[in-house]
């Protein structure tokens, strides 16, 4: 039987072509849903669908649909669907008798405009939902690895990148180290943050600014770890500024710190260029936490620390050449450091024997000082005069949240007190 195809049933096979050249979609799992599009509207059009044949072929782009009936004497048919008259079997070959089985050729084109369109949608819909499936279960066991992907377009709030296969991948502005600028074209890598998948529409979200990146690349870079003899046990970053990473070696014969930053930094070199020249501190890592913070502190030389375990608090005791290194610029170094040992660390300058005579609270100088500015002292722990005179002064001015000049006039007050 000759088929004849109306306007759209080309365009459909057009569509066939497409999704076989350009979607990740093994040949098996198309021709499936190809047959179980077809199906659908056939059993919308006739009740049933199990008494016809589908037969499609992705690799040319076209499809054939036969009908199997039963012949029936004439004037006895009941069910047109499933039964044909013997005239009209005999039309199709004239040796039919009543009870053979007619399979006939159906054009797919006679069904109607809306069929087609129904079909095309449906297999639209089908096809949607495998990529979205592929895409998903491509990328959702490789959380924490590293990808590179191509700039395709950059907003606002995010950049759009896409891989080899053209995958879509998204890099949020709160994953990009600061000073990062994109263009269109060129090659970034990220690691692979998470895998979102709600409404079963998978989004996999890039980040340069998780430790976990860092992580990646020194292993990438440094063999031993690579290998399991040395172990990246913490890591504290602020993104395109400073880091701290914590290493532990296996084996005795191996400098941790050393073979992570390479003979005159050659290891560390690349990682920082890839991470906008962020300084990277690689330290021994040790479960004696007092040593750790002390570690943690570096460069600042540490006197003495005093460690209240359940509150996860260190008081840290400096001379007061060494405050300034342990606070660091901006306060980094102190932040990056309660980061990776995981306590609040409070600085303090070492004094000496001359701090017999008597201390004075605070609550005593509201005559001097506003109460507010005596609220905010007492709130990060300072309780006394003396505590407050031992405190670094960029202390007072982060953690009490103080303006300059407020800090200054109390401690002003405060030394003057005792000088007097």
């Amino acid at each position: 039987m000759a088929t004849k195809k109306n306007d759209l049933t080309p365009n459909m096979i057009e569509t066939f072509k497409e999704f076989k050249e350009t979607k990740n979609i093994d040949r098996t799992t198309l021709v499936s849903v190809l047959e179980e599009s077809f199906r659908n509207v056939i059993a919308k059009l006739f009740g049933s669908d199990e008494n016809f044949d589908v037969i499609v072929n992705p690799d040319k782009g076209d499809f054939e649909i036969y009908r199997n009936r039963v012949v029936v004497p004439n004037g006895e048919v009941k069910d047109e669907n499933k039964e044909i008259a013997l005239k009209e079997a005999q039309k199709i070959a004239e040796d039919y008798e009543v009870g053979e089985d007619v399979s006939e050729r159906v054009d797919f084109a006679k069904f109607g405009r809306r069929a087609i369109l129904n079909l095309r949608q449906t297999l639209a819909s089908k096809i949607l939902e495998l990529e979205h499936d592929s895409l998903y279960n491509k990328y959702k066991d490789r959380v924490g690895q590293i990808i590179s992907g191509e700039v395709y377009q950059t907003w606002k709030r995010e950049v759009l990148l896409v891989d080899d296969e053209n995958n879509e991948l998204i890099l949020p502005k709160s994953e990009q180290i600061p000073n990062d600028q994109y263009r269109k074209g060129e090659s970034v890598r990220a690691v692979i943050l998470r895998v979102d998948n709600e409404n079963n529409n998978p989004k996999i979200i890039l980040s340069r600014t998780s430790p976990q990146f860092l992580e990646r690349l020194l292993e990438a870079e440094v063999p031993e770890i690579n290998d399991g003899l040395i172990s990246v046990k913490r890591i504290a970053r602020m993104p395109g500024e400073r880091a701290k990473v914590a290493v532990e070696s296996y084996d005795e014969r191996i400098d941790p710190v050393g073979a992570c930053v390479g003979v005159r930094g050659s290891r560390v070199h690349g990682i920082v260029r890839e991470l906008g020249n962020e300084n990277i501190d690689v330290i021994n890592f040790t479960t004696n936490t007092k040593l750790f913070i002390q570690r943690a502190l570096s460069p600042a030389k540490v006197s003495s620390i005093s460690i209240d375990e359940e509150n996860l608090k260190a008081e840290v005791y400096l001379k007061p050449e060494e405050v300034s290194l342990a606070i660091g610029r901006g306060g980094l170094n102190i932040k990056l450091a309660s980061m990776l040992t995981g306590y609040t660390i409070d600085v303090f300058r070492e004094v000496g024997e001359e701090g017999e005579e008597e201390d004075i609270y605070l609550d005593e100088f509201a005559d001097e000082v506003d109460q507010w500015v005596i609220d905010a002292i007492k709130a990060i722990g300072l309780d006394t005069a003396k505590a407050v005179l031992k405190a670094p002064r960029e202390l007072l001015i982060e953690k009490a949240d103080l303006e300059e000049e407020t800090v200054d006039n109390l401690l002003k007050i405060l030394a003057d007190e005792f000088e007097s």
